[in-house]
């Protein structure tokens, strides 16, 4: 995969990687107020940084039809056009995408269910 460095000022965007997961993981627990994840954590793909400090994530998630969307997780330290671009970017990256996860709602599944139960286990 190919990195995605977008600048504006200091918020960077870049696909997420498994490096990544301990970060999107808090973010999310703490989002969810909870301390497990569960399957609404989904498949991340990008991700807002501001310096080296992950500030939230968009991840693949399936909605109770069995579509394919996403959502974006983030902390509280994202201004609100911060927010707002973060999400359009994500947009255009999930409509442009036409990998496996992306598009298939049983492959999307299942890599939501190792990530969840490989994520918990650590």
């Amino acid at each position: 995969m190919e990195t995605i460095v977008r600048n504006q000022g200091q918020i960077r965007y870049a696909e997420a990687y498994i490096s990544d997961m301990p970060s999107l993981k808090n973010i999310f627990l703490q989002s969810q107020n909870s301390s497990k994840l569960n399957p609404d954590f989904g498949v991340p793909f990008l991700l807002v940084k501001k310096g080296n400090d992950v500030l939230g994530f968009a991840s693949l998630i399936l909605k109770g039809s069995g579509k394919i969307s996403f959502k974006i997780y983030e902390n509280s330290h994202l201004s609100d056009s911060e927010k707002k671009n973060f999400s359009l970017c994500a947009e255009r990256y999930f409509n442009q995408n036409n990998s496996g996860n992306f598009r298939s709602t049983e492959q999307l599944k299942s890599s939501i269910s190792k990530m969840v139960s490989w994520l918990n286990a650590g």
